[in-house]
């Protein structure tokens, strides 16, 4: 099968390669899917998963990529709930060959079906973002209707989750970016907007929630606008800053069928929309990864035409 490899961190996404791999076999509670759709995360090119395995031994070449929506091609021993032949769509386990393939093996539960009036490229790209933002939110930021959500990167494909599932719960969201990013960020819900270049962070007064997908100083700042019993919610590592009478969570997001289908769901309704930055073909995915200019949407490959 092609795919897409990588074998040096130093690299980047300037070390990306196409090339020919074995195809995958489906492991006990394994599906393997035959990938129509995938999304990427730059940043997974620092993560340690991309390079090692569970006890830190070196996996490479490795396939990168982890949001996918395709079609089940076969069934491993011990399989439950998926046929083949369905539409699926889901986030694979950080620490094996992932989606930039045409076939990836993934456990069964990493997976929720596709509804099919919603296209593979569209499914491709709410795994991480749609999750990142439902279980920052609701499980970690225990976010209540009436509360204030700070949200950074709001131009973002988290950010612009963030903003429309808040929304959507009853808040009221502040977003913040770039001064390009502004008309974006209003468009997808936030009632206010704030450059974090030019506009003074600490001049929203006090939140319940802040969002956060930047960290350093940002992170610092925004910890001290959250009054008593909020929570800063971060997915950039562990928080470098706390609120004085709040929470600080870091998570890592997790795949959830119940949630997949909860999000897939609300874009049916139109509920929800996704930013989708740029829809390459797989031959086109390495020179989509290294773009010559600034993009705040998501990128996704179409790895069947």
């Amino acid at each position: 099968m092609k795919a897409i490899v990588v074998t040096d961190q130093a690299a980047g996404t300037g070390g990306m390669k196409l090339m020919q791999r074995p195809e995958p076999q489906a492991a006990i509670n394994d599906v393997v899917v035959q990938i129509h759709a995938s999304g990427f995360v730059p940043t997974e090119l620092t993560w340690p998963s991309t390079w090692t395995d569970r006890r830190d031994r070196d996996r490479t070449p490795s396939i990168p990529g982890h949001e996918l929506a395709g079609v089940v091609t076969a069934l491993g021993y011990g399989t439950t709930g998926l046929s083949v032949g369905q539409r699926v769509f889901g986030l694979a386990d950080w620490h094996r060959d992932g989606t930039l393939a045409e076939f990836v093996a993934i456990e069964a539960r990493n997976l929720a079906p596709l509804p099919g009036d919603v296209d593979f490229t569209v499914g491709a790209s709410l795994p991480i973002s749609g999750l990142t933002a439902w279980q920052g939110l609701f499980q970690h930021g225990r976010l209540q209707a009436g509360q204030s959500v700070l949200a950074h990167g709001a131009a973002g494909a988290v950010g612009t989750m963030v903003t429309q599932l808040a929304r959507e719960a009853g808040a009221y969201v502040i977003g913040t970016g770039r001064a390009a990013d502004r008309q974006k960020v209003l468009d997808f819900g936030a009632q206010e907007f704030v450059d974090l270049d030019n506009d003074v962070l600490e001049d929203i007064g006090a939140v319940d929630l802040v969002f956060d997908v930047i960290g350093g100083d940002i992170q610092k700042r925004s910890a001290g606008l959250i009054r008593a019993g909020g929570t800063l919610v971060t997915i950039v590592g562990p928080a470098e800053a706390r609120p004085a009478d709040g929470l600080a969570v870091d998570f890592v997001v997790e795949s959830d069928r119940a949630q997949l289908s909860e999000i897939v769901q609300r874009v049916r309704d139109g509920r929800l929309r996704t930013n989708i930055g740029n829809i390459a073909t797989f031959d086109e995915a390495v020179a989509a990864f290294n773009p010559t200019e600034r993009r705040t949407g998501k990128t996704v490959i179409r790895v069947r035409p």
